[in-house]
C-alpha cells in the first residue's frame, strides 16, 4: 500500500494520491466556499490552476468584459477561511476536499495560472484568442491561491466519507 492510501483524511500527503492527481489535473471547476462581507456562506465555481504547491483561482479586477470587481476579493482579505471541493459526477464519485487561508495577490494583466487554466478547460485553440482579448491595458486581475492545511480524499471505493466506515 502507498503512503497517501494509509494517510489519515486531513493529511497534505493525500494530495499526492491517485484521485487527487487526477481531479488536479482535469477540466472539473473548483467550487469554493467562504464567508462573504454580509456574514452570510457563499460557494462558486472557478477555473484553476494547481502549482504542485498551490491550488489558485484568479478572477477579475478589471477587464474589457467585466462589470466590476468580483466582491469576493474583499471578503475574501477579510475572511480567509476558505473550503474547496473538486468532484466528479461518476458514480462512484471521486471527491478531493480542501482547506485553508486564502490568500489575494493583485496582478496587472493575466496571470501565468488563468492562462494555464484557460488553455487545459478551453484548449489552446479557443484559450488563445479568448486570452488576446482579455489581455489589454488595464486588464487587472486578482490572484487567489490557497495552500491547503487540510486535504480529504473520497472515491467510494478504498475511501469513504467517515459516516460511512466500518
Amino acid at each position: 500500500m502507498t503512503e497517501e492510501a494509509l494517510a489519515p483524511q486531513g493529511d497534505l500527503r493525500l494530495l499526492n494520491s491517485a484521485v487527487a492527481q487526477r481531479l488536479l489535473s482535469s477540466s472539473i471547476p473548483a467550487r469554493y466556499a467562504y464567508t462573504a462581507a454580509d456574514g452570510t456562506p457563499r460557494i462558486l465555481s472557478s477555473w484553476f490552476h494547481w502549482t504542485g504547491d498551490e491550488l489558485v483561482m484568479p478572477t477579475f479586477i478589471a477587464a474589457p468584459h467585466a462589470r466590476h470587481p468580483a466582491r469576493r476579493i474583499n471578503a475574501l482579505r477579510a475572511r480567509p477561511d476558505i473550503a474547496v471541493s473538486i468532484d466528479t459526477e461518476t458514480s462512484p464519485p471521486e471527491v478531493l476536499l480542501m482547506r485553508g487561508k486564502a490568500t489575494v495577490t493583485e496582478v496587472d494583466g493575466i496571470p501565468t495560472e488563468y492562462a494555464q487554466a484557460a488553455a487545459r478547460y478551453l484548449g489552446h485553440a479557443a484559450a488563445d484568442p479568448y486570452l488576446a482579448m482579455i489581455d489589454q491595458p488595464g486588464t487587472r486581475m486578482a490572484r487567489i491561491s490557497l495552500r491547503p492545511s487540510w486535504v480529504g480524499v473520497v472515491d467510494f471505493r478504498s475511501r469513504l466519507p467517515s459516516a460511512l466506515q466500518v
